[in-house]
């Protein structure tokens, strides 16, 4: 657990911004209240961050400032995306999926005329993880039956997606963002990702046109 955290020294140093600059985006919402972990340390009490998370985070947060204020940024990090329709044409030309998606999608009985936020999402990972290789066409239409079904419990919480497997089959999770997992020695952590960084891109496609 200590090798995914970063001590807020540490993170100071390597990112060279400063304690006020930190603190102000925290509250700006642009850094969430529970990435700031209180932990002992033989010091006493410091603060940890999730390294994976907090890291891109900050980059996003310097390389975005300087055309957005943090006012606008605090809305590209937010976890949701407000009300938003679209057909799948629309998601094609928008360049969010593929055909290849949602031909999937299809294949898996979950098309439908528009679709809402719940089914962007869903369908802009399963892009994102198809067209990298990360994920099987059979791996895809697991993730849309999980997402499909599930996604929306974490509607306003931070969460990760993880794809496990246990000889050779594979299953797919949703659990909240920095949940400690214990499995048993037969199961491979394939894959786990945090979907609030797929969410910050969405928002900027969507926001783009």
């Amino acid at each position: 657990m200590t090798d995914d955290l970063i001590s807020k020294k540490e993170l100071l140093d390597l990112t060279g911004i400063s304690y006020g600059q930190l603190y102000r985006w925290k509250r700006k919402n642009l850094i969430p209240e529970e990435w700031f972990i209180r932990k002992s340390s033989y010091t006493g009490q410091e603060t940890f961050f999730p390294k994976q998370q907090i890291l891109p985070r900050i980059d996003k947060i310097i390389h975005m400032k300087d055309g957005l204020s943090l006012d606008e940024l605090a809305d590209v990090f937010s976890p949701s995306l407000g009300e938003v329709e679209m057909s799948a044409q629309q998601l094609i030309d928008r360049n969010i999926v593929s055909l290849a998606s949602l031909e999937l999608l299809t294949e898996a009985g979950r098309e439908q005329p528009l679709y809402g936020l719940k089914q962007i999402m869903m369908l802009y990972v399963l892009e994102k993880l198809l067209m990298s290789g990360d994920i099987t066409r059979q791996e895809g239409t697991l993730l849309i039956e999980v997402m499909s079904d599930h996604y929306y419990r974490f509607r306003d919480r931070a969460s990760e997606l993880l794809l496990i497997r246990k000889m050779g089959v594979p299953t797919f999770m949703l659990v909240g963002a920095g949940a400690e997992l214990y499995f048993d020695q037969g199961v491979k952590v394939v894959l786990r990702i945090t979907l609030a960084t797929f969410m910050e891109e969405l928002k900027l496609k969507l926001g783009s046109v």
